[in-house]
């Protein structure tokens, strides 16, 4: 597939705009349209492709089977076998409340799945065009590498968000199907009500998925830097497994904070009364920190670089 196809015209429409249009307001609405049209199109091509759609699916079957197997395993409250440390409490609260299944999903996903779901994406976004040969020819109408390389980012992180939105609304539904669901009991101990409960999971969800874009960017970022999508997502997962693997180390906590993993499980934070607002805002810091760096770095490669030869 190629993105100058679904693209065409909304980079056509850019170019009107710049020879000039029949009025000053039609004129300053001729760009929102075309980056409106470029997103669409970039959109479809990312969720038309059927290796991204398995992505979600296969993304969508995992909270359904760890909720039946733990259901299974009929855990109950306070029996110490989750294991220590948020993820480990999120177990011992599941028997009593379905909701808890949600938060064991994206702990347990964020291990490797919806890294890979977006790396997969991301590793795709410019060197799956320039291996193909399209990325010229999608060039080739004046639109700007700029607009091109944000519309990608912004497609990548649409992206990222559909993936972990579909991890907590199927494993919302599995927990209130296979377990009780009423008040949530947090990290803290406080018991607040169910929508009091729901509303944290989302803020929870967000947080992931700001996780996942400062990921899609560190993707994007290594996608301009080679025409073979594979190894793109490849190195992508490796800085993964590799940033995990150092923030396990003991010796080695001083440099943890400044991991690109470090503060993705920093969401348990929202679980808490009052709100660690610490974690969470450093968690955040440290995605935007690593958003616009690798966004940066993308732009001054991507804008530098002969990709129409």
């Amino acid at each position: 597939m190629s993105t100058a196809e679904g693209a065409g015209p909304a980079l056509l429409a850019s170019g009107d705009v710049a020879a000039g249009g029949p009025g000053a307001q039609g004129a300053s609405r001729r760009p929102v349209r075309s980056w409106l049209r470029f997103f669409r199109s970039e959109l479809r091509l990312v969720f038309g492709r059927k290796r991204n759609m398995v992505l979600l699916v296969v993304t969508a079957l995992f909270p359904l089977l760890i909720g039946i197997a733990l259901r299974v395993a009929a855990p109950h409250p306070g029996n110490g076998g989750g294991g220590n440390g948020p993820v480990g409490s999120f177990f011992n609260q599941l028997a009593g409340n379905g909701v808890f299944l949600a938060f064991i999903a994206l702990s347990s996903l964020l291990i490797l799945v919806l890294p890979v779901v977006v790396a997969v994406v991301a590793g795709d976004s410019v060197a799956g065009e320039a291996g193909s040969g399209t990325l010229r020819y999608l060039l080739a109408v004046p639109a700007g590498r700029s607009r091109l390389l944000a519309v990608k980012l912004a497609v990548i992180a649409t992206f990222g968000l559909c993936a972990t939105f579909v991890v907590s609304a199927v494993a919302l539904v599995v927990g209130a199907v296979l377990f009780p669901i009423g008040p949530v009991t947090l990290l803290s101990g406080d018991t607040v009500p169910l929508a009091d409960g729901l509303l944290r999971l989302f803020f929870v969800t967000l947080y992931v998925t700001a996780a996942m874009a400062a990921l899609g960017a560190v993707g994007l970022a290594i996608s301009t830097l080679t025409e073979h999508p594979i190894g793109a997502i490849a190195a992508v997962m490796i800085l993964v497994v590799a940033s995990e693997v150092v923030d396990s180390v003991p010796q080695l906590a001083a440099v943890g904070p400044y991991l690109p993993t470090h503060w993705w499980l920093g969401f348990d934070s929202l679980l808490r009364a009052p709100v660690d607002s610490y974690t969470l805002l450093h968690g955040l810091l440290s995605f935007g920190v690593y958003l616009v760096l690798f966004g940066s770095f993308a732009w001054a490669r991507f804008t530098s670089a002969d990709v129409t030869s």
